[in-house]
């Protein structure tokens, strides 16, 4: 699937999220050197949009009318490791996160992107997952 017109995501998704989706992805761009690929959103979504290297996922956004999702996959030592930085979390990354459901190959946490007050966040839950590139 090609690249998305900006103008298209504005009509689903209205141009904060959209502006927001962009700034997400500069910062996670800056840390991972990665393949970001467009994908259609299945049955739930419209679109996908995710990171990927060497076949494995670090994170995917999704979109849909008016909601901009982003997914992260934590598995068994993922968690643990978050475990140790939850008072660094805000409530609501941590409410997101104890609300998802476990599944026998992770837990599968979607959280609901309305502006940038949830970045940080992200690129520590991030930073879980994977080691930034060296610079």
């Amino acid at each position: 699937m090609e690249n998305i017109k900006r103008e298209e995501l504005e009509k689903l998704v209205e141009i904060d999220k959209v502006n927001t989706f962009y700034n997400i992805v500069n910062e996670i761009t800056k840390l991972y050197d990665m393949e970001q690929v467009w994908n259609n959103g299945g049955k739930k979504w419209t679109y996908e949009y995710k990171f990927r290297k060497s076949g494995k996922t670090l994170c995917a956004f999704y979109f849909k009318d008016n909601t901009l999702g982003f997914m992260i996959i934590f598995g068994k030592d993922e968690r643990s490791k978050l475990e140790e930085i939850r008072n660094e979390l805000s409530s609501d990354v941590l409410e997101t996160y104890d609300n998802a459901q476990t599944y026998h190959d992770g837990k599968w946490v979607m959280f609901d992107i309305t502006d940038n007050s949830i970045l940080e966040d992200l690129k520590k839950l991030l930073l879980i997952k994977r080691k930034p590139n060296r610079k």
